[in-house]
This record gives C-alpha cells, structure tokens and sequence, in this order.
C-alpha cells in the first residue's frame, strides 16, 4: 500500500462513550480533554454534530488548537444541505430569519423552507467554518449523507454537480442510503462514472442489508480520497426509530467481519492517495474497539 491510511471513529462525543467510562481515562471530562486524549489515540475523526446544527468557525479553530499538526477531521454536513430535515431551533438566528411563512409551527424545516438569501447563507457557514480547519491542513473532506429519497435521477444527478461550485477547494465525499445509485451493476457504474467526473470522493459503506435505505458493500474509489464507513450489523434497529441515535448503531464486530474489510481497503489504498476508514457503530465504546483492531489487522 503506498496510500496514506487512516483510521478512527466517527464520534468522540458520543454519550454514550462518555457513560461507558471504558474509553476515557479518569478525570479526562471537559470537551477539550476529551478531544486532546481522542487525538492521541487515533489520527481521524468524524464530527458528526455538524449535522444537527450547522459548523461553527469558533468550534473549528478550538478543534486545530486542540489537536495535533497532522490530525484530520471529516465534517458531516448540515441536515438541510443533503434532504434531512432539522429542527428550527438549532438553527443559528441569521437562518431562522431566512424561514419562509410556510414554516411557522413545523417541528423539522427543510431547505426548500429557506428563502434564496437563507439558502446562500447557508452555504457561506460552512465555507466559513471549514475554513480554519483547511488553513491548518486538518480538514479531511466534508461528508454529504444523503437518505433514501435522493433518488437517483435528474433532479439527484444535478445537485450533485452544484457541490463544488458551492464548496471550491474542499474535498466532500458522499454516501448513499439506497435511493437507487448502486441499485444495480449498471446504476453503480453510472453513479461512480458520475462522482468522478463531478470531483467528489464515493463513500464506501458497511451496513445491513434488505431494507430501502441499504447500500451494497461496494468498495470504489471516485477521487484521491476514499472514505469507508461502518455502521454495524444490527438488522433490528437499523430502520427503526429508537430512543437514542446510538441504539441504531448498537453492533460490535467481531475479527472474522473486519477482516472481510481488509483486501477491500487495501485495494482501495491502490487505487487512491488517501483512504480513511471510519467506524460509526457509535454505541459505548464498539466503534473504538472496532477502529483499534482494524488498524492492528491492517498493519498485517
């Protein structure tokens, strides 16, 4: 493998890492402490909470001060920015005043809810907030996670192709939850033909199988990053609307499933200059268990 590799988890914050207690040394318990122990321990993470609200450039310039020269962070974008919807309260006031009146009284916005100037703005906080982050070489890519009603289609295939032009020099990455793109061997050779003439980076995925929001185990790389995310096994909650994010993700690998990821990765690291590899089964302490054998089972 000649590509750089990288491997960590999509979350140093979750609660319930923090309540396991089997992660963090004692003491280690305000949000810079966590961050500055997390750093030493792996040299990737994913911030996740930027998809609740939108990214700060003030959190942005405390994540470089408190973290190392050559430490990475993947910045998940907004909820409205990839179809999800948000609650209006976790919107900064500047947006809240973009609101169109159709909005009044709904518990989640959406973009189309946004007038033309909230939209543009938008857009302007996450160039703003990323950019301390790529001033400091720290910023990874900007991940956009689509739900399964992105469709693939004209209306899909077109928003994708506005992403650079609203986000120029950074590196964004996508992932699918179904919606069609990889449907089919043909649908995932166009959707990957698509990403790469685009300049946007394939989000390889790891997640159950058989439901609408599925994505196959499709290991490829559109660009000189390639992104794995796993998500866990866990079939019964993966559709399910559960108390916390975290029970979603409730699945521990066990060493005979990382492995099946090991060839795909280091094909990956052959085909691209960067690979990343990100475990998402956020629950208590799986996803740094996972992200410390992988790397042990990667160094083979």
């Amino acid at each position: 493998m000649t590509a750089t590799l990288l491997v960590g988890n999509c979350s140093w914050t979750d609660p319930t890492l923090i309540a396991c207690r089997r992660f963090y040394p004692p003491g280690v318990s305000s949000a810079e402490a966590r961050l500055r122990y997390y750093a030493t321990q792996f040299p990737l993470v994913e911030v996740d909470s930027t998809y609740y609200a939108p990214p700060s450039e003030r959190n942005a310039r405390l994540w470089v001060e408190r973290t190392p020269n050559d430490f990475v962070f993947n910045v998940k974008a907004f909820a409205l920015l990839t179809g999800h919807g948000a609650r209006p309260d976790r919107l900064p006031a500047a947006l809240r005043s973009q609101l169109t009146p159709d909005a009044a009284g709904k518990r989640n916005v959406y973009l189309r809810h946004l007038s033309g100037d909230g939209i543009e703005l938008l857009w302007e906080i996450h160039r703003a907030a990323l950019a301390p982050l790529a001033a400091a070489g720290k910023l990874g890519a900007l991940l956009f996670q689509f739900p399964p009603w992105f469709r693939a289609g004209k209306e899909g295939r077109e928003y994708l192709g506005t992403l650079r032009e609203r986000l120029p020099g950074f590196t964004i990455a996508v992932e699918f939850r179904g919606g069609g793109w990889l449907e089919t061997d043909a649908a995932a050779a166009e959707t990957l033909a698509l990403l790469e003439r685009e300049g946007l980076c394939y989000v390889s995925v790891d997640e159950p199988q058989g439901f609408a929001s599925s994505t196959p185990p499709v290991a490829e790389a559109t660009g000189p990053l390639a992104v794995v995310r796993l998500h866990g096994r866990n079939t019964e909650t993966w559709d399910a609307r559960t108390a916390a994010a975290s029970d979603r993700f409730n699945y521990l690998y066990d060493v005979v499933e990382l492995r099946e990821w090991v060839p795909r990765v280091r094909r990956l690291a052959e085909r691209a200059a960067v690979v990343h590899v990100l475990f998402n089964n956020n629950y208590e302490d799986y996803g740094v268990r996972n992200a410390r054998q992988m790397r042990l089972l990667l160094d083979e």
